[in-house]
């Protein structure tokens, strides 16, 4: 060792490099790959948070199929391994709240219809509609969203956020739907037992366009297990499990949510295409 390299009280790379037996030439070829890695790193966070800006929660297997131009543009190969390790190391994985609250009052005097789609294969648009309520939060109290998704392309096709669980808002809901479909002949509409959906004026209406009426039978949610999930989507991932400062930021916050769900968010089982294309492309 240099006398100069004793009195700043460093020893050169050489040396230090000998004293675990190494050469230099293994050192830079070390520090290479570590700076190759931290670069690759680097350029999947900034890819991962740019398509975030829109998804926030998007899942690690649906970020590999989102972003597969984007992979192939920067010229880099990424596996699912990979990015889950990248996103962990940074802290980008995605955690979901579990809440519930309960918005159906199946106790009342209406008439409950049977369920008429437990056996049956949905092969296209406009076949079957499920509808459903989930409550979102305000400083100032709740508010409900009125959701009809289209069970085969997974299309929320009508909804409506009002401040209370009254017949109104699943109405115009229903009214949404109707207006925007092209073809509705022999559509059905299934949802819980709840007063809403029982109601004459929502079944009238029902009636009125011939769409036929099924229900899940009493205390059987899981015969409505699709218009839960989207419920569980929009919360998870499109941050609608968030308390709004008011109505007005609540119903902002919906209507972006709805048509990111809409026409990005890919779905695994619509082999990875959003609910808008598959909706088009068969309707």
């Amino acid at each position: 060792m240099k006398a100069n390299e004793k009195s700043k009280g460093f020893a050169s790379l050489t040396t230090i490099t000998n004293c675990f037996g190494l050469k230099r030439d293994a050192y830079y070829k070390y520090k290479s790959r570590v700076d190759k890695r931290l670069k690759l790193e680097q350029l999947i966070i900034d890819i991962v948070r740019k398509r975030r800006k829109s998804l926030p929660r998007e899942g690690v297997r649906k970020l590999m199929k989102s972003l597969d131009v984007d992979f192939n543009k920067a010229n880099i190969k990424v596996g699912r391994d990979t990015l889950f390790s990248v996103l962990r190391k940074h802290q980008m994985l995605t955690l979901r709240k579990k809440t519930s609250a309960r918005t159906t009052n199946s106790y009342h005097r209406f008439y409950k219809y049977n369920n008429s789609i437990k056996d049956l294969e949905i092969t296209r648009p406009n076949q079957v509609w499920a509808s459903d309520i989930t409550y979102i939060r305000t400083v100032k109290g709740f508010c409900y969203l009125a959701l009809i998704t289209d069970m085969y392309s997974r299309k929320i096709v009508g909804y409506h956020l009002s401040d209370s669980l009254e017949l109104k808002g699943c109405v115009r809901a229903l009214n949404k739907a109707i207006y925007q479909a092209k073809n509705i002949k022999h559509l059905i509409h299934h949802s819980d037992r709840g007063i809403q959906y029982c109601s004459n004026v929502y079944t009238q209406i029902l009636k009125r366009k011939k769409i036929d009426i099924s229900m899940t039978e009493e205390n059987h949610c899981y015969e409505n297990a699709m218009a839960e999930r989207v419920n569980g989507i929009l919360k998870d991932e499109f941050y609608l499990d968030q308390t709004f400062t008011d109505m007005t930021h609540a119903k902002r916050t919906a209507k972006n949510a709805i048509n990111l769900y809409n026409e990005i968010r890919l779905h695994l089982s619509l082999d990875y295409k959003t609910p808008n294309m598959v909706y088009k492309l068969t309707v």
